[in-house]
């Protein structure tokens, strides 16, 4: 092995980090036809394993991608993959899994360029704390909600709930909101209809009372973590759980308002278009519900990721873009 040492599973073998590729003639690269999904560890232990990989074959059944791979063999491939790469994770480290299936050569290639046809399974393992630089003073601050010109697509274009890497509209939403003044700007996008639908990789929640409401899922991607909360978390705490229609109105008038995502669970939101939810500070029944899901796993989500932030090397940040933010240089 070279490079990280870290290998990534690619059909069926190990392969180090730096020599997992695809072919240009791929139709992810193509079409962005593929189809992935992005789980992380709590201790070390995959969280909500089998429903990452449920939503992952769905999507795999929808666009018609013929993976002979059972869920069974995809999960197993999953486990060896932490297991291969385990011992390179400092012990505070947890597993964030990158799991890309695509649908291989464009049929006017196949035979012709010295690939081997046929969907292509790729599993990446790298430690979350590189998806999560940065965000610790989020749980303090919270983040401002922006608004973009970008909407999201109505699923009569291409269906939301397929977790799909045609994310271009999500890129553009997050360039556009570069363009907003002031800082821990993230993206709030609206459905054709005008009503709140998601973030760019996140889902929102807006409380009012003792009600939890959170978009429809018509419009948005249903994240595994925004259905945690809603299924898990909110019963155990005795709230309200509405999917509704929002308007930008009602979330100027909540209570609080955050996000839910996989590698960061929850970030607050205080703001939105520069006005303040609420009071403008971090509230009591989000703090609730993050010390509720922080239980259930054992670990201090707000401190693991603090502490990351405090142990990195100040000189390791850079102005490129992530999949929640553009930073123009």
């Amino acid at each position: 092995m070279s490079g990280s040492g870290r290998v990534i599973y690619f059909n069926g073998q190990f392969v180090p980090e730096s020599e997992a590729k695809i072919s240009i003639y791929d139709s992810a690269l193509m079409f962005g036809d593929m189809v992935f999904e992005m789980t992380r560890s709590f201790q070390k232990k995959q969280f909500k394993m089998r429903e990452h990989l449920e939503r992952l074959y769905a999507g795999l059944k929808i666009l018609r991608i013929p993976l002979a791979m059972t869920i069974e063999e995809m999960e197993r491939a999953t486990q060896q993959t932490v297991e291969a790469n385990d011992r390179l994770f400092a012990a505070d480290d947890e597993h964030r899994l990158m799991i890309d299936v695509s649908r291989g050569l464009l049929g006017i290639y196949q035979d012709n360029v010295g690939v081997p046809k046929g969907p292509n399974v790729i599993i990446a393992d790298f430690p979350l704390r590189w998806t999560v630089a940065n965000m610790g003073q989020l749980f303090d601050s919270g983040i401002n909600g922006v608004i973009p010109a970008q909407r999201t697509l109505p699923g009569s274009l291409i269906d939301p709930k397929v977790k799909n890497r045609s994310r271009i509209h999500y890129l553009m939403a997050n360039i556009q909101v570069s363009r907003v003044e002031g800082k821990n700007n993230w993206a709030l996008m609206l459905d054709p209809d005008g009503f709140i639908a998601e973030g760019t990789g996140d889902n929102f929640f807006m409380i009012k009372g003792n009600a939890l409401i959170t978009p429809e899922g018509r419009n948005i991607l249903r994240g595994i973590s925004r259905d945690y909360v809603i299924q898990e978390l909110a019963p155990k705490l005795n709230m309200q759980v509405v999917e509704k229609n929002i308007e930008p109105y009602d979330v100027y008038t909540a209570d609080e308002a955050f996000i839910t995502g996989t590698p960061f669970s929850m970030l607050p939101m205080t703001s939105i278009d520069g006005l303040p939810i609420g009071t403008g500070k971090v509230g009591p029944a989000y703090k609730r519900i993050l010390g509720a899901w922080s239980e259930a796993v054992g670990v201090d989500i707000e401190g693991q990721i603090k502490s990351w932030d405090l142990a990195r090397n100040s000189n390791q940040s850079n102005n490129a873009p992530t999949p929640y933010q553009f930073k123009s240089k």
